[in-house]
């Protein structure tokens, strides 16, 4: 397993904004990667009770599992790389997380074999090299919900802050209160299921 802390800050954009600024940056068709999400957590949610989340993605045919964790200047992730047969059969719900993510889980109190599979999203990703860090414009898809979003992700968060405050500035986008993805994803779950 692989940790890395994570110092990003993100804002959702209207359909206008986020045109705007892919224009701006010079974004082209054909440099579009698409990643797949699956979210997966108990039942009663016990890894958002920690303010932690567990995925897989699916990037370049290459599956990983990436648990993330609060921590004070942003966010521990933990990657653990994992086969093609392991991934799809965790998100069927055909077996149980094992090994070290297995041990990392059972240490926050959470019986492993009681995490499921809640759902896929679907993102559009292009990253910018900016400023000693990097910009990325996802457009992302799931529950029936499209969402355009900018995160900044950066090695200093006092400098991070300024730069993508900076960056907003110069494009007249107001900052707004962000959801990280999976919170988003699974609001929309809710929704639906509340709906039908």
């Amino acid at each position: 397993m692989k940790r890395e802390l994570e110092i990003e800050f993100k804002n959702v954009l209207t359909a206008e904004e986020f045109s705007r600024l892919t224009n701006a940056f010079c974004v082209r068709d054909e440099e579009w990667s698409v990643q797949q999400n699956y979210y997966f957590d108990t039942p009663d949610f016990q890894l958002k009770q920690q303010k932690s989340a567990l995925r897989i993605r699916l990037k370049n045919g290459t599956y990983t599992l990436t648990l993330k964790q609060p921590h004070e200047d942003g966010l521990l992730e933990t990657h653990e790389p994992l086969t093609t047969q392991t991934a799809t059969s965790l998100i069927a719900g055909e077996q149980s997380l094992a090994g070290d993510m297995a041990r990392t889980l059972q240490s926050l109190h959470i019986d492993p074999a009681a995490v499921v599979c809640f759902g896929a999203l679907t993102t559009h990703r292009v990253e910018r090299a900016y400023k000693n860090g990097t910009l990325v414009f996802d457009y992302s898809e799931y529950m029936n919900v499209s969402d355009y979003e900018i995160e900044y992700e950066a090695n200093d968060r006092v400098q991070g802050e300024n730069t993508f405050m900076e960056l907003l500035q110069s494009f007249h986008i107001p900052k707004r209160q962000t959801k990280n993805k999976i919170e988003r994803f699974y609001e929309a779950k809710y929704e639906t299921e509340r709906s039908s």
